[in-house]
């Protein structure tokens, strides 16, 4: 992201900060302009005192006019209070605005093939969160601040006398050339420091968690080299961040203590066109009191918290930010909604990371309304892809997919959110009452149309045990069957009508399974299951099998006679007298004969898969898991 880049999303993000709350926005300028009344009478006031009053003699007139004074000081106090109202009004929302950026940032990297979650990077960028928060009201009330206290002196400095804007407004408008000239230069700097700063933790992390390693590698001295850079680096920003403290403070000076100067140095000048001593006195109240205090505020508001702001504003634009397609293929470019829940996929390829071989090649599938697929294969074949892929969380890297007609790259997120559901292996159940849980993807479930759903699936005994719909209950006081039921119940309440078992019974018992699954075959819409048990393979109207790259697809009695390694998942899963495939006896033993040994005697099998062989082992526990090579088939 570039440097232009980056200035165009903070100005963008700010913008729909202050756009967001126009109401806010516009009580925010009518109390400023309330709170601005002593900026702008103190002069005014002073110089009537001082020539209506003390100087004529009377000192009543003038304490009146300091009275009237301080009235207008106690109408600005309570203008400040609603000021800070209408600015936390502003603030709160554009942290939370920040919070979901980040977070949905955090999930899109999450889910992006080859990612793994970084919980560091996530709590520094959660830090920087809170700094943009914390530097952004501070940037709004000190440039709202200035805006009040300097209208209010060239208000009142007019009122005075037009001709001592002569001395005022040249030096102030010269002091804030010169610190906005510099400011670009203090935000690298600081960037830099930041940026330093966040190499030193991630590095001493790092270091921290591999001490005994770098020990017994020798490796102190390079290591030590390694930190010591980045903090010679951070040391450095820092130095040269120091150095433009004398811009700050030869701006104040320009700006703050010039027009004082000009003011008494041109004094006798200002007497003899007319002015009164309390006149200059006032001016010289605005130029101090006005000015003066409203140009340093600004210049340390903006020259510290207003860095902050930038620089933690240009680290969450660049970890946000979601980088653009360098080039747009027809699946790729905007579409329409889909029409229905019809899957498509045409050539579509997908790998995880930098693995020169792809799990998906080519693959070309069509999944009509109202089907009901089951998907079987060796563990790490592809299955959890596949799913993923259809249910549009991974986005393949050639090929097209569709749902409904339209691609799915083109699809409003909410409207494919309400037109597939995804139910994976590992149930999530968040702390709240089981009607929050189950109702999740449908809120407006009527009480009948939840009786029914945990009645199909036979979730009633649970839900009693639990205490009901509105027990509070949360993921560690249940089984592994019981989370996965509840998210069960959960999808099939949702209005999805294309729905993805990724596993999503495998905890349950072989009874309950079938429950589940008669219960969402009945139901109106298109299932799709990926099959751990030959019983659910049994129960779908088709069976997709995949076999390293290539794809089968057919009935249970069609790949019973075209594929040898569905024959073996099957004798595998059914635990009793495997098929034959090409003439052989698919567990590798002759018929009748039983493997010698005890319960961890295992046989083996060979079948096709890509362009290899590979050999299946299962123990003699006909409850216990099969293998392919070292690793258990679902």
């Amino acid at each position: 992201m570039t440097a232009a880049q980056r200035r165009k999303e903070i100005r963008r993000v700010l913008r729909a900060s202050l756009r967001g709350h126009r109401a806010d926005v516009i009580g925010l300028v009518v109390w400023s302009a309330i709170q601005s009344a002593p900026a702008i009478l103190s002069g005014l006031l002073i110089a009537r005192a001082i020539d209506q009053g003390f100087l004529a003699g009377d000192t009543t007139t003038g304490l009146a006019w300091l009275g009237l004074f301080g009235v207008s000081v106690i109408a600005g106090a309570i203008a400040t209070r609603h000021t800070f109202l209408r600015l936390a009004a502003i603030i709160e929302p554009f942290r939370d605005q920040l919070v979901t950026r980040t977070v949905r940032a955090a999930l899109r990297r999450a889910t992006t093939p080859g990612a793994s979650a970084e919980t560091a990077g996530i709590a520094r960028l959660t830090h920087q969160v809170e700094i943009a928060r914390e530097a952004y009201a501070s940037a709004l009330l000190v440039v709202q601040s200035f805006l009040v206290s300097m209208v209010g002196a060239v208000i009142g400095l007019t009122a005075l006398a037009p001709v001592f804007l002569l001395f005022v407004l040249p030096p102030v408008a010269i002091a804030l050339a010169l610190f906005f000239m510099a400011l670009p230069g203090m935000a690298r700097r600081q960037r830099s420091s930041i940026m330093a700063d966040e190499q030193i933790a991630e590095t001493a992390g790092t270091v921290t968690g591999g001490l005994r390693d770098i020990v017994a590698c020798g490796a102190e001295e390079r290591v030590a080299y390694a930190v010591g850079e980045h903090i010679d680096g951070q040391a450095r920003a820092t130095k040269e961040l120091a150095r433009f403290t004398a811009i700050r403070t030869l701006s104040v000076a320009i700006g703050g203590w010039v027009p004082m100067l000009l003011i008494l140095g041109f004094g006798s000048w200002l007497l003899d066109q007319g002015l009164t001593i309390g006149a200059i006195l006032g001016a010289l109240t605005y130029a101090r009191q006005g000015v003066h205090a409203a140009l340093r505020t600004l210049v340390r508001g903006i020259g510290n918290t207003g860095l902050w702001l930038f620089v933690s504003m240009a680290r969450i634009a660049e970890a946000t930010h979601e980088p653009e397609h360098a080039t747009t293929t027809p699946e790729q470019a905007p579409s329409r909604n889909p029409i229905g829940h019809d899957v498509h996929l045409r050539g579509v390829t997908f790998g995880y990371g930098r693995s020169p071989e792809p799990v998906i090649r080519d693959f070309d599938l069509a999944v009509p309304e109202g089907d009901h697929l089951a998907i079987v294969g060796p563990s790490g074949v592809g299955k959890s892809t596949l799913a993923g892929l259809i249910s549009g969380l991974l986005v393949p890297q050639s090929g097209e997919l569709r749902l409904g007609g339209a691609a799915m790259r083109g699809i409003d997120p909410r409207i494919a959110a309400q037109s597939r559901v995804l139910i994976p292996q590992e149930a999530y159940v968040f702390a709240g009452t089981l009607r929050e849980n189950l109702a999740y993807l449908r809120p407006d479930a009527t009480p009948a149309e939840l009786d029914g759903a945990v009645d199909a699936l036979g979730m009633r005994s649970l839900a009693d045990r639990l205490g009901g719909y509105d027990a509070e209950i949360k993921g560690s006081m249940l089984s592994a069957g019981e989370a996965q039921l509840i998210t069960l119940v959960r999808a099939y309440l949702s209005p999805a009508p294309l729905v993805i078992l990724d596993e999503a019974a495998c905890h349950l018992d072989a009874v309950a399974e079938a429950r589940v699954e008669h219960a969402f075959a009945a139901r109106a819409g298109t299932l799709l299951v990926i099959a751990h048990r030959i019983s659910s393979a049994l129960r779908a109207q088709r069976i997709l099998l995949l076999d390293g790259t290539k794809l089968t697809l057919g009935t249970h009695d069609e790949l019973l006679s075209r594929s040898a390694l569905y024959r073996d998942l099957v004798g595998h899963w059914g635990g009793g007298t495997p098929a034959r495939a090409g003439g052989q006896i698919a567990n590798g033993a002759s018929p009748g004969h039983e493997e010698p040994g005890s319960a961890d005697a295992s046989a083996t099998v060979s079948g096709a898969v890509g362009h290899g062989r590979i050999r299946f082992r299962k123990k003699a526990d006909p409850s216990g898991p099969f293998y392919v090579g070292t690793r258990p088939v679902d």
